[in-house]
C-alpha cells in the first residue's frame, strides 16, 4: 500500500513568544495577527513572510492533506527562527518552546505527524542538550538545521562534536537554508529565495564534503533541502577541482562519491530534475517534500515525482512515502 508522506513542511505555534520585547532585541521574529486567520512574522519591524493559520493549525494542515492526498507530515521549525545569532540562555529557551509545541502537536494527532527539533548550534554543548532531549525525551524523529552557524560552514571544527554524537545517537539530520550568501545581492525580484537559497544550500553541503564530514562519520543520515540547491548540477565542477588542486584532497574520495550519501527532497519544481537526481543519485536517496504552508510549496505535494513517467512503481513508491520513512528510522511496515 502506497504512503505519501510529506517530509519538508514548516510549523510555528500559534502563541509565539515576543522575545523582542522580553529580551530588548528586534532581531527576534515575531508573529503579528492580520486576522484570525492569518499573520505576518515580523523581524526588526519589518516583514519577514505573510504566513495563513495553516502555519500553526493541526486542524488546517490535515483537511489539506486529505484534499491533497497526503497520510503523513513530517513538521519542522521555520528557519527564521534558528536563532544562531542570540545569547546562549535565550536560544535554548527558544528552541525548546518550539520542540516542545511539535512534539505536542505530533501527540495529538500521532497518525498524521512526525517531528524535527530545533538546537541552538552556536554552542554545540547547549545543542546537543537539546538534541539527547528532543530525540529520547520528546520523541522527535530527527533535527533540523541551517546551513550556516553564524558565517561558519557546516565543517568548522566547533561543530565536529556535534555531528559525532548525531551519528552515534543515529539522528537524522535536515538541511535547510537560512541566512543566505550575498543577502545584499538579493534584495530585488525575491532573488533571496530563487537564487540564494539554491546556493546556500549547495555551499553548506560542499562544505560538509570537501570538509570531511561525511568521510568522519560515515553513518550520519543527512537530507538536503530543495534537491541539494545547485549541488547536484555542479558537482562535475567540484569533481573538477579536487582533481586539479591537490591541497583539497582532504578525502579519499572525489566530491561526488559523497554527494551520494545524502538524502534529497523533492522540492525541485521539474520532472526533468527529479529524473536528474535520479540518475545522478538513485531513488532510494529523494524523498518528497512540498514545503508546505508557503507560497513556494508545490501544489499537491508529490505532483513532480508523480509526472516523472520514467520512474517504476517501486521508485515512485519509495521516493512518495517509503524513504522518509527510512530516513526516519520509522520501519516502512508499522510507519507510525
Amino acid at each position: 500500500m502506497e504512503m505519501r508522506v510529506d517530509f519538508h513542511t514548516h510549523i510555528i505555534p500559534e502563541k509565539f513568544p515576543d522575545f523582542a520585547a522580553k529580551y530588548q532585541n528586534d532581531r527576534w521574529p515575531i508573529l503579528q495577527p492580520t486576522c484570525s486567520c492569518g499573520a505576518n512574522i515580523m523581524v526588526a519591524g519589518k516583514v519577514f513572510r505573510e504566513v495563513t493559520d495553516q502555519v500553526w493549525s493541526p486542524e488546517k494542515r490535515i483537511l489539506d492533506m486529505e484534499k491533497e492526498n497526503v497520510d503523513v507530515q513530517v513538521l519542522s521549525p521555520i528557519p527564521v527562527t534558528f536563532s544562531y545569532w542570540a545569547p546562549i540562555e535565550e536560544a535554548e529557551i527558544m528552541a525548546r518552546f518550539q520542540n516542545d509545541f511539535i512534539a505536542e502537536t505530533v501527540a495529538q494527532h500521532p497518525t498524521k505527524f512526525i517531528g524535527l527539533g530545533t538546537v541552538p548550534l552556536q554552542n554545540v554543548e547547549s545543542a546537543l542538550r537539546e538534541v539527547d532531549r528532543c530525540v529520547h525525551k520528546l520523541g522527535l524523529k530527527g533535527i533540523e538545521i541551517g546551513t550556516n552557524i553564524n558565517g561558519k560552514n557546516l565543517d568548522d571544527e566547533s561543530l565536529t562534536d556535534f555531528f559525532a554524537m548525531c551519528e552515534k545517537w543515529n539522528v537524522p539530520i535536515f538541511v535547510h537554508p537560512w541566512e543566505t550568501l550575498g543577502r545584499d545581492r538579493l534584495t530585488k525580484h525575491n532573488l533571496m529565495y530563487t537564487v540564494g537559497m539554491p546556493s546556500e544550500t549547495a555551499l553548506a553541503a560542499a562544505s560538509l564534503i570537501l570538509g570531511g564530514v561525511i568521510e568522519k562519520f560515515p553513518g550520519l543520515k543527512i537530507c538536503i533541502s530543495h534537491g541539494g540547491g545547485s549541488l547536484p548540477y555542479i558537482l562535475p565542477r567540484l569533481d573538477h577541482g579536487w582533481n586539479v588542486w591537490p591541497h583539497l584532497q582532504l578525502t579519499e574520495q572525489p566530491p561526488s562519491f559523497y554527494a551520494k550519501k545524502f538524502f534529497y527532497d523533492s522540492i525541485v519544481n521539474n520532472p526533468v530534475n527529479i529524473k536528474f537526481l535520479v540518475e545522478k543519485f538513485g531513488a532510494d536517496q529523494v524523498i518528497m517534500g512540498s514545503d508546505y504552508p508557503f507560497l513556494l510549496r508545490e501544489t499537491p505535494p508529490g505532483k513532480i515525482i508523480d509526472d516523472t513517467l520514467s520512474l517504476t512503481a517501486d521508485e515512485r513508491r519509495a521516493m512518495l512515502g517509503e524513504n522518509a520513512l527510512r530516513f526516519l528510522n520509522i520501519p516502512v511496515s508499522q510507519p507510525i
